[in-house]
This record gives C-alpha cells, sequence and structure tokens, in this order.
C-alpha cells in the first residue's frame, strides 16, 4: 500500500465489476472515477487560478466573520454592561436577589438543553474546530453557528467568567464552512475556508490579524502552504478591516510603554520566564484537574445539571466579588484607573480569584473560552512580577508596564505551546513593538519550561479528550466523511526520518496515499519507485480524506525530523547510528 496504492484502488475496482458481471463501460467506469478525481484534485491545486481563488475566497470569508464576530461582541458587551447596572441596582435587597438565583438556574437549565441538542458547541469551540480540520467530525455549521452565538451571549449574562476568543474561533470556523458551502468546494477547500474562519475569528476578537494567522496555522491547520498562507492571511486582514471600522483600532490592552527594557535587566526577563513556565503549567494542570476528575466526577452523578455550580457560584461572586465576572475587563479597570493604590497582596488575590473561579465556570462544561482569562492571568502575574522587581532589584518603575505585557507572553506561551502566537500576541495586543525582544525571551524561556516539566499543553490536552469520546475514523455514521474525496497534504523530509535516504518503494507510507511530486531545491522532481529522498524534500501527497486522519499521522512519524537517527541501508532496513 505504497504510493501506488492509488492504482492499486483501481485495479482493485476492475476485479469487483468483473465479479459481479458488471459491463465494459461500467468497468471503465469504475477504473478511471478514483483516477479522474485524484487528477482534478491535483490539477487544481497547481492551478495558478487556485491562488487566486483561495486570495478571493478568504476575504469573503474574512468579512462575513468579520460582521459576524462584530455582532457577537459588541451582544457580550451590552450583556455585560446591564448585567453589572443590574447587580449594582439589586445588591442587598432580599427578594430580588433571590430572583436572580433563581434565574440562573433557569438559564443553566436552558443552555444545557442547547448543549444536549447540539453537543459541539461545548466548552471553548477550538477543540471541535481542530477535529473538524482532522476530518474527525463534520459539524452542522449552520446550527452550532446560531446555538454556540446565544450560548455566549446567555453565559455573559449570567456572569461567567469565560472569554470571548474560543467561540469566536469556532463561530468563525463554521461561518468559513458555511461559505464554503454556498460556494460548493471540494473538502480539502473546504477544510481550508474553515481555518480562514478560525484565523478571521481570532483577528475580530482581539484585533489581531497575525495572531489570528499564526494562530490557526500553529494550533489548528498544523502545515503550511500557500494557498492556506494567503487565504487565511486575506481572511484575518478582512475580518479585522471589518470590526476596527465598526468597533475602532484601539488595542485591547492600554498600557503605557517608555521604551525598550534595557539589556542590563534581561537576567531578570529569563527569571520570569521560569516563573511564567511553572505558573504556565501550574494553570494547565489546575484546570486539567478540576474539568475531568471534579466535574468529571459530578457529570457521571448529576449530567449536564453540574452547570449549576458554575452558574449559581457566578450569583455569589457576582454579589461579593463583581470585579471576576465574564472575561476579566472589570480587572482591567481596576488595574488602570487604581494603579497608584492597588498592593501585591491585592493583585495575588485577584489571581488567584479570576484563576478558581474561571477554572470552575470552564470545568463545568460551559460554552465558553478561556483566552481572555488567560490575558488577564497573564497581565496579573506580570504585575507581580514588575511589583517585585521594581521594589526589591532596583529596575525603574517606568518599566512596570513592560512586565505587565510580558507576563501575558509568558502565560500564553506556557500553557498553549505557542511561544511565536505569543509574542506577535503582545505586540498586537498592545500596538507597541517596545516589547518584541524581551517578550520573545520570555515566551522560549516559558515554553522550554513547560516542556521540561512534561505537562500538555492545553488545547492538545482538550483535543484529546474529545478524540476519545468519538467512534474511531470511519465508524461514525453521523459525522461519516463521504467516500472518494481527495485531499492533497505537502510534508517536510526532515533530517534523519524514517523517509530519509530511502527509495519511495522502500517508505512504509500509510494506505491510500499517493506521493504526486517532489520539490527539491526549487527544482521539481518526478516521483519513482527507485527515487531516493533527501533531507528537506517537500512532498506532496494525495490521499482518501476517508484515511486523511490516520494518514497524517503516520506520515508525520514518516518524514518528522528524529533526534538521534540512524542511516537506512539499501534494503530499507536500518543501520548503525550516525
Amino acid at each position: 500500500m505504497g504510493p501506488f496504492s492509488g492504482v492499486w484502488h483501481s485495479c482493485k475496482a476492475v476485479r469487483q465489476a468483473l465479479r459481479h458481471g458488471y459491463g465494459k463501460q461500467a468497468i471503465g467506469r469504475m477504473a478511471n472515477e478514483r483516477t479522474n478525481r485524484s487528477q482534478e484534485v491535483i490539477e487544481r491545486h497547481f492551478s495558478r487560478r487556485l491562488q487566486i481563488d483561495m486570495v478571493g475566497d478568504g476575504a469573503l470569508v474574512g468579512a462575513v466573520v468579520g460582521i459576524i464576530i462584530t455582532g457577537y461582541r459588541v451582544s457580550l458587551s451590552l450583556a455585560e454592561r446591564i448585567l453589572r447596572a443590574m447587580i449594582a441596582d439589586i445588591s442587598g435587597r432580599v427578594l430580588p436577589m433571590a430572583a436572580w438565583f433563581a434565574a440562573l438556574a433557569g438559564l443553566a437549565y436552558l443552555i444545557a438543553r442547547l448543549m444536549q441538542f447540539e453537543p459541539d458547541t461545548r466548552g471553548s469551540g477550538i477543540p471541535q474546530v481542530d477535529a473538524e480540520v482532522m476530518g474527525r467530525i463534520d459539524m452542522r455549521w449552520s446550527r452550532v453557528l446560531g446555538i454556540k452565538f446565544v450560548e455566549g451571549v446567555l453565559c455573559t449574562f449570567s456572569g461567567l467568567s469565560l472569554g470571548r476568543e474560543g467561540p469566536s474561533v469556532q463561530l468563525g470556523a463554521m461561518a468559513g464552512k458555511g461559505v464554503s458551502h454556498i460556494l460548493k468546494t471540494e473538502r480539502g477547500e473546504e477544510h481550508l475556508l474553515v481555518t480562514c474562519g478560525a484565523a478571521a475569528g481570532m483577528s475580530a476578537a482581539f484585533h489581531a490579524p497575525l495572531t489570528g494567522v499564526l494562530f490557526a496555522l500553529e494550533e489548528i491547520h498544523r502545515e503550511f502552504n500557500a494557498p492556506l498562507v494567503i487565504s487565511a492571511m486575506a481572511a484575518a486582514a478582512m475580518a479585522d478591516f471589518v470590526s476596527s471600522n465598526i468597533l475602532g483600532m484601539e488595542p485591547v490592552l492600554h498600557f503605557a510603554l517608555a521604551g525598550q527594557l534595557p539589556h542590563i535587566d534581561y537576567a531578570v526577563v529569563l527569571l520570569m520566564g521560569v516563573v511564567c513556565g511553572l505558573l504556565g503549567s501550574l494553570h494547565n494542570v489546575g484546570m486539567f484537574v478540576i474539568q475531568e476528575r471534579v466535574f468529571g466526577y459530578l457529570r457521571t452523578k448529576a449530567g449536564d445539571w453540574v452547570l449549576l455550580i458554575a452558574f449559581l457560584g457566578a450569583g455569589v461572586v457576582a454579589f461579593t466579588a463583581p470585579q471576576f465576572l465574564c472575561g476579566g475587563d472589570g480587572i482591567l479597570t481596576i488595574l488602570e484607573e487604581d494603579a497608584q493604590h492597588i498592593t501585591l497582596a491585592m493583585v495575588i488575590a485577584l489571581l488567584l480569584g479570576k484563576y478558581v473561579f474561571t477554572s470552575i465556570c470552564f470545568g463545568s462544561g460551559a460554552p465558553g473560552g478561556t483566552l481572555l482569562p488567560l490575558v488577564i492571568m497573564g497581565v496579573l502575574v506580570g504585575t507581580i512580577c514588575g511589583m517585585l522587581t521594581v521594589g526589591y532589584l532596583r529596575v525603574p518603575d517606568v518599566y512596570l508596564n513592560h512586565f505587565v505585557v510580558l507576563g501575558v507572553a509568558g502565560m500564553f506561551a506556557a500553557s498553549v505551546r505557542a511561544p511565536v502566537t505569543a509574542v506577535v500576541l503582545c505586540f498586537e495586543l498592545t500596538g507597541t513593538l517596545d516589547t518584541l525582544l524581551a517578550a520573545t525571551a520570555v515566551s522560549l524561556t516559558a515554553y522550554v519550561t513547560a516542556n521540561l516539566l512534561k505537562v500538555e499543553p492545553f488545547y492538545e490536552r482538550l483535543l484529546g479528550n474529545l478524540l476519545e469520546g468519538l467512534p474511531e475514523a470511519g465508524d461514525d455514521e453521523e459525522h461519516a466523511v463521504p467516500k472518494g474525496h481527495k485531499v492533497l497534504h505537502t510534508h517536510v523530509v526532515g533530517v534523519g526520518s524514517v523517509a530519509e535516504g530511502r527509495p519511495i518503494e522502500l517508505v512504509p507510507w500509510p494506505k491510500n496515499t499517493l506521493v504526486v511530486t517532489i520539490e527539491r531545491a526549487g527544482q521539481q522532481v518526478i516521483p519513482r519507485g527507485s527515487t531516493y529522498l533527501q533531507a528537506l524534500d517537500e512532498l506532496l501527497i494525495i490521499m482518501d480524506e476517508a484515511d486523511e486522519t490516520d494518514a497524517e499521522a503516520a506520515l508525520h512519524e514518516i518524514c518528522g525530523v528524529r533526534a538521534h537517527h540512524t542511516r537506512p541501508d539499501s534494503q530499507g532496513t536500518e543501520g548503525s547510528p550516525v
């Protein structure tokens, strides 16, 4: 089942036709159908029109997503304003407060029923988008789009400490899928437009187009090719253009920075990276324990009624510590307006309170994200580090806000395990490059620290949990992938990989895959069974979408870089270590 598996399947189709007594025309159609589909996909991939079409389609997706996410953000802001005004009005009045707790119970019941009606709207939505792009689920785009929007507004109105970014990514992805269905694109291009929609959703939610592109490529599609990159950039830029024209172009974080941090203080920056790596790992471990063990156990006893814990808890928080409600704007207001009076103990209390309340809300399975709360916790961690640095290490207090921004980069890099996205996010959140070098140092140090602690990245763990609850690929009738669809993927032969130094015919390719072309140092090489693969060869591989998940996992193993590699001999076996 190697690189010639497509030919094998054509022969198999002929044998089946002969066995069932089909006529010559039927035999020809069955033998050529698979080859024709493959040829169409390959020709489309190499056509210049594809890149032009993908820019146009990406921009269209971005415009649609920009409108949707702008409406979502406006709705969330309105819901939060109404909530805070109402809480201020009824606080201390027994009967209205009791009525509000009853309303929260009703909202919890309503959202539980909505999640039962459409299970793909549970949680943040990012793992579902990952699974969609992988081909493991096939979400009903229109239903998810409408229900997720409503759920997000209701959760914000209830005061749950959840973010808008995860739902915005899912809303954008579903809008991209809807555009794909309207345009009647192939499944491979549909996945590209889903990724474009995710990038556009993140862009419009954070007012951060580059972050949207990098997040979509680094966390969702996990593959770089020209059509994907240009279409994702077009979508993210268009979405930001639409949302910024309506909501304005002000950055999310308003912190004045006094130039670049002096290089003499970079030892403190590296130490801060280690601290962020530790705290980001603790953030993940705590979230996993609360979601999987605590609420996992409670869910076996009470089902979706566990939402009552988060909703009634939000009622208690509303009347005792309203700064913890919703995504975290209340905490930012405190830091911006009361900066002269805030103490280290107060910031630590804000950090612990925000973390505990967010963990309960997210662990309950309520539809909402954790990215904005994570950014707020990064701000608090940075504030703590900055106050300690200024107070005990004699760093000038004009650089305090630098550490605030660095806290965001470090916590994001440690938790999500996406250091490049973390650096770009800090630039786009603040609108300045003054922290670029320091943010890079913090992100890399936090990333390495979290990896050494062997704590799983946040969204990878959530994706793993989601996939464990799904039937094996191909067994899920409800989300079954249509048969016969072809998709293309590119893979680079890594140094020391299984494929390096072997002829194509001796590489253990996964079933139903075919090497279409090899690009070597800018030149196209026609693949033959005797063609030896070299490190950095870029392979274009076609496969059946029904086998995409397993094939991609196997290809990553075959082409991926290995730290301790061996040199294969001419028979395809491995010899002594290099």
